[in-house]
């Protein structure tokens, strides 16, 4: 497996370590908790994989030309490894209340299938292919979006270790509406 993608199976099987029922639950007055979180990153590494399917049945990469904004974004996020933060997510990652322990338990396999389809189109297409679309930051290559997923798993395995030490108890509801901590 990539460095990016083993790092990333890494930081959030430590995040997530130890971790029990409550603890996923806990967050600050209109934030995700952490089940939230969870399933928001993995909802980002299913929705990595359907289109990397799409790319293989279709025999050729399905990224479009990237705009100036998105080479720049893509430049900050997988050039620098800077996330920027308070940015409302998508609306196909977007928590819907699936139970944390399912959750915990299919998140690093997913993303041991999102590696495989990833280094397959890689190595079917090129590495410097621009293989399919971010639905925020444009076309990447494959190591662009490991970097991606690297870069936005550790962001959110830094707030899963936050809340699961520091927040104070609040009930959890699936909160389309709250912003991510």
């Amino acid at each position: 497996m990539d460095f990016y993608l083993q790092r990333l199976q890494d930081v959030i099987t430590s995040a997530i370590a130890g971790m029990k029922s409550d603890d996923f639950s806990r967050h600050p007055e209109g934030k995700w908790c952490a089940a939230e979180i969870l399933e928001h990153l993995y909802l980002t590494y299913t929705g990595t994989i359907k289109g990397f399917e799409r790319c293989l049945n279709a025999g050729k990469p399905i990224a479009t030309a990237p705009t100036f904004k998105q080479r720049l974004s893509t430049l900050i996020v997988t050039g620098l490894g800077y996330m920027p933060e308070g940015r409302k997510s998508p609306k196909a990652v977007i928590p819907r209340g699936v139970q944390p322990e399912k959750i915990a338990v299919e998140i690093v396999p997913q993303i041991a299938v999102m590696a495989a389809l990833i280094q397959r189109c890689e190595e079917r297409f090129g590495a410097n292919a621009r293989l399919v679309d971010h639905p925020i930051i444009g076309p990447l290559t494959a190591q662009q979006w490991r970097k991606f997923h690297w870069v936005h798993g550790r962001l959110h395995a830094k707030q899963i270790v936050r809340l699961k030490t520091n927040a104070p108890s609040a009930p959890a509801s699936v909160g389309a509406g709250r912003r991510v901590p």
